[in-house]
């Protein structure tokens, strides 16, 4: 890559924004040019860089529209959020890096549709880790599909609002796509009470928020007299951010079309 790129990093003031700042700046080939939050963060006009000890010159304001100079925006925030940014990166020619997850259909296919127009990375993990378990899961479904149940555990921090996480949710696809089965009729998301006996085409999802756990997924193989237990654990979020200013300069390659990180890492 032979061009700085200009970058956007929206929800800035929170914990994954200021990540993203961070590496932007120990990156001699990304510049920040655009820090946005809502407007009650409590820190609209302040340095973007202030918390980490960095002078960046970008105010972090709550007004996306007056940042039309740039090549990339970065967004984990959360869905109603997004389709705003979504069309503002249609109407500019900005290229879209969109880590956000709890989509439903409706926003789902209106990045499908903005994918005709500009270039986008649409995944609910960048870390390179969760993206090569992914690939891991789907191999391993295929070759145990018949003698093994198959459960997915996820954990996050407590303020974490969707649930399963999109991670979650993405390595459940990857095991119905190995082990050949359809995870919208497969899945089975709450257990309560007297439960029927376990169906060996299920593909079961638990849950749990608390503390301040980055993320941590494992997709469980039970069969019996044995068990595999394939486990990605994040302790940094710096491990997503390194992923999202990959898939950024993935995209400054791409005019339009609607990518995922399989293609920025070459995972197929």
């Amino acid at each position: 890559m032979n061009k700085t790129l200009n970058v956007i990093i929206v929800g800035a003031s929170g914990k994954m924004g200021q990540t993203l700042i961070d590496e932007i700046f120990k990156d001699p080939n990304l510049q920040l040019v655009g820090a946005i939050d809502h407007p009650d963060c409590g820190r609209i006009g302040e340095d973007a860089g202030e918390k980490l000890g960095l002078k960046t010159n970008i105010s972090i304001s709550a007004e996306l529209d007056v940042i039309k100079d740039a090549d990339i925006l970065i967004d984990f925030t959360r869905p109603q959020a997004s389709v705003n940014y979504l069309e503002h990166c249609v109407l500019h020619n900005i290229k879209y890096v969109l880590g956000t997850t709890g989509f439903d259909e409706r926003q789902t296919s209106m990045i499908k549709k903005a994918a005709e127009k500009t270039a986008i990375c649409f995944a609910p993990n960048m870390s390179v880790g969760v993206n090569l378990l992914v690939s891991l899961v789907q191999q391993a479904a295929a070759i145990l599909e018949k003698d093994f149940d198959i459960e997915i555990i996820e954990a996050h921090h407590r303020h974490k609002v969707d649930a399963p996480s999109g991670t979650a949710l993405r390595l459940g696809e990857a095991a119905a796509d190995g082990a050949k089965r359809n995870l919208k009729k497969n899945a089975i998301y709450h257990r309560e009470g007297t439960m029927p006996v376990r169906n060996i085409s299920d593909i079961g999802f638990s849950t749990i928020r608390g503390g301040d756990i980055v993320g941590d997924h494992t997709v469980l193989f039970a069969g019996d007299g044995e068990r595999i237990e394939l486990t990605h654990r994040a302790s940094s979020r710096a491990t997503f951010a390194k992923g999202a200013l990959r898939a950024a300069k993935f995209l400054s390659n791409h005019d339009q079309g609607l990518f995922d990180m399989a293609d920025v890492l070459k995972i197929n």
